[in-house]
């Protein structure tokens, strides 16, 4: 509360131009409703929300005097600030011009006494400013009188004899960095490596900023010596390390540490470059990306792409836009993602679909076309041209990415980084103004891989933004947001729509510079696009003209079409092609039938045409003989029958179809898998094929086997029967340990043979299934077979076999 009071009472203090400035860095404080007074102004500029959007706005100077302001807990004199920064005379003014930047956003400002103070919220985005803790007063708060006494008992101070003056005896001690350098030079080699290292006196402390956190702890070996004298103290309210005072650390870094202050930019390579000279490149590249953007959208109006389950347009639908466009990877990418801001693009449930705004759009010149694009690009709350994450892993398109304030922060940075750089001078490599842009904006984000903001640099290139090292005429208007003088300098670096061709004899149209939106759609519905760019190429074919002709037109509206737009008379083989192709347009013509109706009487064929009651099955007569539907067969031929016609059915061959009803059965069951007795194993031995019996007549076969006497069946091979009679018989035998006798004899006999056998088969999941097999061959403890099931080969366990029959006949 007092430091918004203490802002108010500035606030108040201020001119009319200064406060002005103020309202105009800190837009979010003077939005709608505006404050009726000083006091609601300094209410809301308090606000951490307020804060935290002013902050990534903040160049790394500073960034670097508000932390070390957090770290001296305003208020705070300019001399002890100037101090722990380590200003030098000549570094004064910088130090002004930074906290006059500061104040301008009301995140510092002086008091009435001159002492310095800043926004609540500022002093909370740094959990441990410098690296520094709270002073030790505050961490020994909640310390008893006890404590206190062994503190300075260990430092060989006498203690006082009460809790207030002890404590202030420990400050008072603490407070001398002589004293606390004095008693670590004497702790153990342990203690004192702790000390110095969570100091930070062992190594230069590099100029980053902690945001929102403190640093992680480290290992504590030694720790219960400083623990004792008060150089580390155990917070009892929260977990973690114990806390080291900002006394001790700072006497610990020594006399000659500084907090980090970087008042000047980073300097880069320039080299000189003329006005002419960058408007020349920035005209290219604009005028290329306008051309490429129109085609891709294009691309996008005549087939919408579509999304990915898990959202945004994937690298296939990417590549397929791209193809059609004649565009690469980021141009694509960096199109659509302005377009969809611009509201040019929308999704419409699975696919992203142009929406009406880009209807008048397209219907627009190339330099307004171009400053909608360019305008959406300024504060895209993301970066659209990169293709991977951290992973490596593709990233789509339109993947509504959460907002990325710190890639709008990184596309300010740049443009104010190249505004920054002396008048008629460039950077050498476009990559050096990576290091420019982390100064002007160092809480913005970079490119997870290859130079520091190499992406955005490569997007402002691409748009034309940025031109041999300098900011262009466009990237000056986009950066102050004059959307007037941004179309002014679009309309002069872009030439308008180009509205004719140059038509070859080799059957190619040119179009130099950006086609406009008719002629475009013209060239692309008679011809094939080649190439994109600066000229575009198109190129006619059958296949072209005829897709012009399948769309309705006539070859006098496309000869009369492409002669109103050729930049002389059409030569005489394109003329021909779109003769030729239109005389043989539509000689064949193909209808969407169901069924035929045909007969020699064309009376009766036209009676049933114009029949009333039949005209729901959409009869059409194609000859006087031949009628077709788009009814199907059964519902014709019933319909005719119920109005007194006697039709018959054709088969697809032509034959009278037989209507025979035949009685339903149901099919035969699967028969349950056979038992069998005991296994015996048996050796392998080089497979024999049995010669094949002649094939008998059923009739014979019963006759013979009525006649013959009743007899048992012959014992197996393994039950102390007969030998196997043939060695394919045996190696089944032995693997085969569910089959019976006489299953394993038609199995070998179908093996030898070549022959289909049917086998009851249990897989591995415990499925019984009935498979027909073909083309047998035997590897123990295999079978390769055709499985006509799974209709491919397959490889079965002669041990998983539990059955066998006869192949039913195909």
């Amino acid at each position: 509360m007092k430091s918004r009071s203490t802002l108010a009472t500035w606030l108040g203090g201020l001119d009319s131009c200064r406060l002005a400035r103020v309202l105009e860095t800190r837009r979010d404080a003077a939005a709608p409703p505006e404050p009726r007074s000083v006091g609601e102004l300094a209410d809301r500029l308090q606000r951490p929300g307020s804060v935290a959007l002013a902050l990534p706005q903040l160049a790394l100077p500073q960034l670097q005097v508000a932390e070390a302001l957090a770290a001296l807990r305003t208020p705070a004199s300019r001399e002890a600030l100037a101090e722990l920064l380590g200003a030098a005379d000549d570094e004064a003014g910088e130090l002004e011009a930074v906290l006059e930047t500061l104040a301008d956003h009301a995140l510092v400002w002086p008091d009435r006494s001159g002492k310095l103070r800043m926004a609540g919220p500022l002093r909370q985005a740094w959990g441990a400013p410098l690296g520094l803790d709270a002073p030790l007063e505050e961490l020994l708060s909640g310390t008893t009188s006890d404590e206190l006494r062994g503190m300075l008992a260990a430092l060989g101070v006498k203690p006082p004899s009460s809790k207030a003056q002890r404590l202030a005896a420990l400050v008072e001690h603490h407070s001398d960095p002589e004293r606390i350098l004095s008693v670590v030079a004497k702790a153990p080699a342990a203690a004192r490596k702790l000390l110095e290292g969570r100091a930070g006196a062992g190594s230069a402390r590099p100029a980053r900023f902690v945001m929102f956190g403190s640093p992680g702890p480290d290992v504590e070996p030694g720790a219960r010596w400083a623990l004792e004298r008060g150089f580390l103290v155990q917070d009892r309210h929260r977990y973690g390390p114990a806390r080291m005072p900002a006394e001790v650390a700072l006497a610990l870094r020594g006399p000659g540490w500084h907090a980090p202050f970087q008042p000047v930019p980073p300097t880069v390579g320039l080299a000189p470059v003329t006005p002419t000279e960058v408007d020349h490149e920035a005209s290219a590249a604009a005028a290329a990306f306008a051309a490429g953007a129109a085609s891709v959208l294009s691309a996008c109006s005549a087939s919408a792409p579509a999304r990915l389950k898990s959202g945004g347009i994937g690298a296939r639908e990417l590549a397929r836009i791209g193809k059609a466009a004649q565009a690469d990877d980021a141009v694509v990418r960096l199109t659509l993602e302005t377009a969809y801001a611009a509201g040019l693009l929308a999704r419409d449930g699975d696919r992203v679909a142009p929406t009406e705004a880009y209807d008048a759009w397209a219907a627009q010149e190339p330099p307004e076309q171009f400053a909608v694009l360019l305008q959406a690009w300024r504060n895209l709350p993301l970066t659209p041209t990169q293709a991977r994450d951290e992973d490596n892993k593709a990233l789509p398109a339109l993947a509504a990415a959460p907002p990325c304030n710190g890639c709008v922060q990184a596309r300010h940075g740049l443009l104010t980084a190249a505004n920054r750089l002396p008048a008629g001078q460039g950077v050498r490599v476009a990559s050096d103004l990576g290091p420019l842009i982390a100064w002007y904006r160092p809480l913005a984000d970079s490119t997870p891989d290859g130079p520091p903001f190499a992406t955005v640099i490569r997007e402002a290139e691409l748009l034309g933004v940025l031109a041999r090292g300098a900011l262009s005429a466009i990237g000056i208007h986009l950066r102050t947001g004059d959307a007037e003088g941004l179309g002014i300098e679009c309309r002069r670096l872009l030439p308008s729509a180009t509205a004719t061709a140059r038509i070859g004899a080799d059957l190619t149209a040119v179009v130099t510079g950006t086609p406009s939106a008719r002629l475009a759609a013209l060239l692309d519905s008679v011809a094939d696009r080649e190439t994109s760019g600066t000229a575009s190429v198109w190129r006619f074919s059958a296949g072209s003209v005829r897709r012009a002709l399948d769309a309705g037109r006539t070859p006098e509206d496309i000869t009369a079409d492409l002669a109103a737009v050729a930049a002389g008379p059409l030569p005489q083989p394109l003329s021909y092609l779109i003769a030729d192709t239109a005389r043989g347009h539509g000689r064949v013509r193909i209808a969407p039938a169901v069924c035929v109706l045909h007969g020699a009487e064309p009376a009766l064929l036209a009676e049933l045409a114009a029949h009333r009651k039949l005209a729901k099955l959409g009869l059409r007569q194609l000859a006087p003989t031949v009628l077709i539907s788009r009814s199907p067969l059964d519902t014709t031929l019933a319909a005719l029958r119920a109005e007194g016609y006697a039709p018959v059915a054709e088969t697809a061959e032509g034959a009278v179809r037989i209507e025979k009803s035949r009685p339903r059965r149901a099919a035969a069951a699967v028969p349950a898998p056979r038992g069998s007795g005991a296994r015996s194993g048996g050796r392998i031995a080089a497979t024999s094929k049995a010669k094949p019996s002649a094939a008998l007549d059923p009739s014979t076969l019963a006759t013979r086997l009525l006649a013959a006497p009743a007899t048992t069946p012959e014992p197996a091979p393994f039950d102390g029967g007969a030998p196997f009679a043939t060695d394919t018989e045996e190696i089944v035998a032995g693997w085969a340990k569910h089959l019976p006798y006489s299953d394993i004899r038609q199995l070998a006999h179908a093996i030898d043979a070549g022959q289909a056998i049917t086998v009851e088969y249990v897989a591995t999941s415990g499925n019984r299934t009935v498979r027909t097999l073909s083309r047998l061959e035997l590897d123990p403890p295999y079978i390769e077979a055709w499985c006509h099931l799974r209709d491919a080969d397959r490889v079965f366990t002669l041990s998983r076999i539990h059955g066998v029959m006869s192949a039913a006949p195909e």
